[in-house]
């Protein structure tokens, strides 16, 4: 097996725990290895450190897949990394049959993806050195899950920087478009040959679940309070019964929910999660169509057509017509203490919610883009948290890499303070179980999601 030597100099990241070598770090290589081809890696002395695969093509030429000396990545190879996987994700996540199945890095197979929706998985080669065994990892996956089907969702532009073409397909079995997959006990349809990347975003999982504190207790702002009431049968029993200022007895059975609004919904899996959790009214908004459709065929499965209304626009000019709206209205309220023209109509636009949800995409895919990205998140939450309203909450999301979480809480609380507005961090989360994280390789911790409080000051 062909052998490279590391640089004296450099950091010795490796050693750390971090499974990438880059062009820079290599000293010298011994033998003649075909790119994609897995190679021994040795410091300097030409002490042992671990196996990856050869790509002279990109600037990242070795991705460690273990730290003894393997000479091939065989079938056998995969069964026993996909069976690794399979426990973990069981024990973490018992009964679930939609996840993360392989988080690349993390679980020792950089450059592999393969997310699983029920009896179909979805795969993804970002590199060479996996796309050489493409055979390989189909016939191991087969083997350890037994899916009806594999699909190939390898669309992606990093191929490029491996010198890959972009690529789909059927892989194995047969793969339906729509996939019905249950998370969080809720219904959702899965576009997996042209939604976003493999069709779905899994490692918002938990992250979703934990607005359910935030969907109820609203009902007392509204004047409605639970009240001592007969029963209706005619017996003298009394019941609690939710009652409105002027005493009559509220029926509709949401009465204590947040009105919510969720911003680039994608498949609309925060929505959905609002309402199991007892949203009163949720805006579903996307840019995309196709997005809301999606949306709007999982609102659907679930019942709770009549407590969602879907919107298809770019959110920075949606949440901007707001603000401006709200503004506008807030200075008529004002028009006897200064001078205010009231002959111009007032816009409609101009509301508010308990609950404003931003999951953005990512905004910084490189670390030149980070100025930029702050912008934007800057931009969007500041205008977000303008419509929170008086001591409501602001949802909100980035999993931009090079979007560090000081950068982000730093990002956020500028634009609090510009918006003036007093934010409480209720809660500060990353990805779920089905993402791990290896410690020193911070390229695994992208996903930055809070809870926040708002107050006027």
């Amino acid at each position: 097996m062909a052998a490279v030597f590391l640089d004296k100099k450099r950091k010795k990241r490796l050693e750390a725990g971090h499974p990438w070598v880059y062009q820079s770090e290599v000293e010298r290589i011994e033998g003649t290895p075909a790119p994609g081809q897995l190679v021994g890696v040795h410091n300097h002395l030409g002490q042992f450190l671990a196996t990856g695969y050869w790509n002279p093509k990109s600037q990242i030429t070795v991705r460690v897949v273990a730290y003894e000396p393997v000479t091939e990545m065989t079938h056998e190879f995969f069964v026993e990394r996909f069976r690794r996987c399979l426990e973990q994700r069981e024990r973490f996540l018992p009964g679930a049959l939609s996840y993360r199945f392989v988080y690349g890095e993390a679980d020792f197979l950089p450059g592999l993806i393969v997310d699983r929706f029920e009896n179909i998985l979805v795969v993804q080669l970002l590199t060479l050195g996996m796309d050489r065994v493409r055979d390989q990892i189909v016939s191991a996956l087969a083997e350890v899950v037994k899916p009806a089907g594999i699909y190939e969702r390898s669309d992606v532009s990093v191929r490029e920087l491996e010198g890959l073409e972009q690529t789909t397909g059927l892989l194995y079995g047969e793969c339906p478009q729509h996939v019905l997959i249950t998370e969080n006990g809720l219904k959702l349809e899965i576009d997996i040959k042209e939604g976003q990347k493999t069709g779905y975003f899994f490692d918002q999982r938990e992250n979703r679940a934990a607005i359910a504190p935030l969907m109820t207790g609203w009902g007392k702002r509204g004047g409605i309070e639970l009240k001592e009431m007969p029963a209706d049968d005619g017996s003298e029993q009394m019941i609690q019964a939710p009652v409105n200022a002027n005493g009559k007895v509220v029926t509709f059975p949401y009465w204590d929910g947040a009105t919510v609004l969720e911003c680039f919904s994608h498949t609309g899996s925060f929505t959905l999660n609002a309402c199991k959790y007892g949203a009163k009214k949720v805006t579903c908004l996307d840019i995309s169509e196709h997005a809301i459709e999606s949306a709007r065929t999982n609102v659907k499965l679930n019942g709770f057509e009549d407590r969602v209304e879907f919107v298809v626009a770019d959110a920075f000019e949606y949440l901007r017509e707001q603000v401006k709206g709200l503004e506008l209205r807030l200075e008529r309220g004002q028009a006897d203490k200064k001078k205010v023209d009231t002959s111009q109509p007032l816009q409609s636009k101009s509301r508010t919610w308990d609950v404003v949800i931003l999951d953005p995409p990512a905004f910084a895919k490189t670390r030149s883009a980070v100025e930029g990205a702050c912008r934007g998140y800057k931009d969007i939450n500041l205008h977000g948290m303008k419509l929170v309203n008086e001591g409501g909450y602001l949802v909100t999301a980035s999993c931009s890499y090079h979007m560090k979480p000081d950068l982000f809480l730093e990002t956020i609380h500028a634009a609090a303070i510009d918006a003036k507005k007093t934010l409480r961090l209720i809660e500060f989360r990353g990805a779920g179980k089905d993402h791990p994280r290896i410690l020193g390789v911070d390229e695994g911790h992208y996903l930055k999601f809070a809870i926040f409080e708002v107050r006027s000051k």
